[in-house]
């Protein structure tokens, strides 16, 4: 038997195990290949449950932009620690979206998330060099990581990569891009390309040329190492690392590349635009939230930067003076914004030099005249109007009040223009108690915005018309604008967009603020005074700082012992309040409104009336001029050499002169309220005028009527309440509920808890005059 023979029968020849070997790796492979695609099919599926950083999915940070009306940048506020700005794909130019892509990811379009092939590359080359010497990290798995930052390791990689590719199924490429350039950190506190090209060169996207593009394209790679400021060369170098990327990716041209290489690079200064520093803290502290990226204020930057040199020029005048601080605020009448703001000398001066002096509160002074006598106009009084300037004292809650003039003289009697321009305290007092005291004068004060009048008004008394009260320079600048406005109150504004501004908390009254058309002839009579340089003379010289060549309305103010002076001017225009003082309420030596603050707001007012250019108000149809006697106000039957042209509403003129106003030698019959001053030998009117009659009137001085009394237990003489009536040659006093009692030539009223009226009668001629007090234990 031939053995050979079968073993061969049995051994399969090669050609015939071939089909089965086929048929296997055929089978092999297609199971593999199923088992390929379900594998990449679920990893593609689970991708969906791979969770994306949320941070990633809030809108990025961004900073608030201040400009000036015209667009001129002011301020940056930060985010986060650094300065931001969002910018839409479409607005990125090509050159500035080549060298991104250039400089950290030039196959983005073309992969997943994931970029293989630079991955692959990178493995190798790391490999080779037993360190790392490349990454490759897409800008997808870049955006991802600066989201989201963790400690480095494989784990956060996978993850990085994970959520990239999940990234990528629910951006857009253009939607990605966007976000990773409004992200990426560019330096020195930059986040985003705006930001970068902003804080670096100074520009706009826009205007970036080739080697800026690659300069800033190259800083993300290692912002601090890549320092500009500190390594220059090696942001350099990086540049053109990228500049030569760009043409081998065939991004420029060989001569795009020669011009970029060459350029000169010039970088902005190392620091960040601050102008009109108190000014853009105010719009800070008034924006709601939600501003938008960029906010254009009502200031004019060119106008702000005069006043800044004004004010730092005078105040270096006035230094030795004891003078070191000032501020000043400028409204534009038309719409009430805010033009211009200047909050002190120096913003960056230590200790007080962030104080905002227009928002600080001060005392008024003489400022609140001019609305005390509107408040007299409205009433029915003339410009004509007479009032006693001569001492008195005015009975109060609080006892007697005695004021006293500047400079501690009398005039006699006053007419209400010549009272006013010379800011005649005395007088002022007389007027605001004959239309109703403090409480009239605060309604209207409130009305017209002013939020610092936040006590009753008997915690003020009359002396709220001469400055016992505070105020703020840009609440009482935007009061006097009412004025200019002939008496229409409107909010200030610092921002353009209606829709940003703050409701002001001033709760308006109907009757205080009511525009009417009495109120528009009586704040034109009050422009028309205070306008009047003539008027002013006797207290302000005929060249003083209130002086000018054009029509301005002006009013000063000085406090107690020169701790505050202020100068308001205003024109139909503009409105310009200046406040100059020591923020630790230290006093000035001698320095009065007209002197102090009055040559800034002089400046500052010549400047608008040279740039703007300035009007005056029309005459209304129903002014008239009349000629009056100077010491009566009334109208004249017979022209004299004296007599002086005043301004009146044609249905209120003054009486006309009797014969009854003067004596034999035609010299005017005063009042007994001046007896004293003309017996004093202050005067100089004795030629002119003569007192020859006594105050016959009864009038109840003390106590104050709704005067509360406070009885203390442990004083008795708390309990004996002094009360005073002139007028009378006796003086009967009488209450139904209280005993009086004579002591020492005067007379009390023995004070018992309640509510009592009391009563003083004149027997000779029967007048009766009556008050009521409240009286409380302590």
């Amino acid at each position: 038997m031939d053995t050979n023979k079968d073993s061969a029968a049995r051994t399969p020849t090669t050609s015939a195990r071939w089909p089965r070997t086929t048929r296997f790796l055929k089978r092999a492979a297609w199971w593999g290949l199923r088992g390929g695609v379900a594998g990449v099919a679920l990893g593609w599926v689970g991708l969906k449950f791979v969770p994306l950083p949320p941070a990633l999915l809030r809108p990025s940070a961004q900073s608030v932009e201040f400009t000036d009306r015209y667009g001129k940048p002011l301020r940056e506020t930060r985010t986060d620690q650094s300065f931001a700005h969002a910018v839409e794909l479409r607005e990125v130019p090509p050159n500035v979206i080549h060298a991104m892509l250039a400089a950290e990811d030039k196959r983005f379009f073309e992969h997943r998330g994931v970029d293989v092939v630079a991955l692959a590359r990178a493995v190798v080359g790391n490999l080779r060099h037993r360190r790392v010497t490349s990454g490759a990290s897409t800008i997808t798995q870049q955006l991802v990581k600066i989201s989201d930052t963790r400690p480095r390791s494989f784990t956060t990689k996978v993850l990085e990569a994970a959520r990239a590719l999940r990234l990528e199924q629910l951006w857009s490429k253009d939607e990605i891009l966007a976000a990773y350039l409004n992200r990426l950190d560019f330096g020195n506190m930059n986040v985003g390309v705006v930001a970068a090209a902003d804080y670096y060169f100074g520009k706009p996207l826009a205007d970036l040329s080739d080697a800026e593009a690659a300069f800033l394209a190259g800083l993300p790679k290692n912002p601090t190492r890549m320092n500009p400021h500190r390594n220059f060369a090696r942001a350099k170098r990086r540049q053109m690392t990228v500049l030569q990327r760009m043409r081998d990716d065939g991004l420029l041209t060989a001569d795009e590349l020669a011009t970029a290489s060459q350029e000169k690079l010039t970088l902005q200064a190392r620091q960040r635009r601050f102008l009109a520093p108190h000014f853009v803290d105010f719009v800070l502290q008034e924006l709601p939230p939600g501003a938008p990226p960029v906010v254009a204020t009502t200031l004019d930057l060119d106008l702000n930067r005069f006043v800044e040199d004004t004010v730092k020029t005078r105040l270096a005048q006035l230094r030795e003076k004891n003078v070191r601080n000032g501020s000043v605020v400028v409204i534009d009448n038309r719409t009430g914004e805010v033009i211009a703001l200047v909050g002190s000398e120096n913003y960056f001066a230590p200790g007080t030099g962030q104080v905002n002096g227009a928002l600080a509160r001060r005392s008024a002074g003489s400022t609140f005249k001019a609305f005390t006598y509107l408040l007299a106009l409205e009433r029915g009084a003339t410009p004509a109007s007479v009032v006693a300037d001569v001492p008195a004292v005015f009975m109060t809650s609080t006892g007697g009040y005695h004021p006293e003039n500047y400079n501690k003289r009398c005039y006699g009697p006053m007419r209400y223009r010549l009272a006013l321009a010379n800011s005649l305290n005395i007088p002022a007092v007389r007027v605001l108690s004959s239309i109703g005291g403090a409480s009239t004068l605060q309604a209207r004060l409130r009305a017209w915005g002013m939020t610092t009048l936040d006590q009753p008004a008997d915690f003020y008394g009359l002396g709220l018309t001469i400055g016992n009260a505070e105020t703020r320079l840009i609440e009482l600048t935007n009061a006097y604008a009412a004025l200019a406005r002939l008496g229409e109150w409107r909010p200030y504004r610092v921002v353009l967009d209606p829709a940003l501004a703050k409701e002001p908390d001033i709760a308006k009254t109907t009757s205080a603020a009511d525009h009417s058309a009495q109120t528009r002839a009586a704040a034109w009579l009050i422009a028309d005074i205070l306008s009047d340089n003539a008027a002013r003379v006797p207290a302000f010289g005929a060249n003083s700082a209130l002086r000018f060549d054009f029509p301005v309305a002006c009013k000063t103010g000085t406090s107690t012992d020169y701790r505050d002076n202020w100068a308001m001017g205003y024109t139909p225009e503009f409105t310009v309040g200046v406040w100059v003082g020591n923020f630790d309420g230290a006093p000035m030596r001698d320095v009065s409104g007209v002197t102090g603050a009055g040559p800034i707001m002089h400046a500052v007012m010549a400047q608008l009336h040279a740039r703007f250019g300035t009007t005056w108000f029309a005459i209304p149809e129903d002014i008239v001029e009349r000629e009056v006697h100077p010491l009566t106000g009334k109208l004249l039957v017979h022209p004299r050499a004296d007599a002086v042209r005043e301004s009146f509403l044609q249905n209120n003129l003054p009486p006309v002169e009797s014969a009854d106003d003067y004596d034999a030698d035609g010299r005017v019959k005063l009042g007994p309220e001046y007896r004293a001053w003309m017996e004093s030998g202050e005067t100089g009117a004795a030629t002119r005028a003569l007192c020859d009659a006594k105050d016959t009137t009864l009038r109840l001085e003390a106590p104050v009527a709704g005067t509360t009394y406070v009885i203390d237990p442990d004083l008795p003489s708390s309990r004996w309440v002094p009360v005073q009536a002139s007028g009378a040659a006796l003086a009967v006093w009488e209450s139904e509920s209280l005993h009086f009692r004579e002591r020492d030539g005067r007379t009390y009223v023995e004070a018992r808890e309640g509510v009592h009226r009391l009563s003083v009668r004149d027997p000779a001629t029967g007048a009766r005059a009556e008050t009521w007090i409240r009286v409380k234990t302590l």
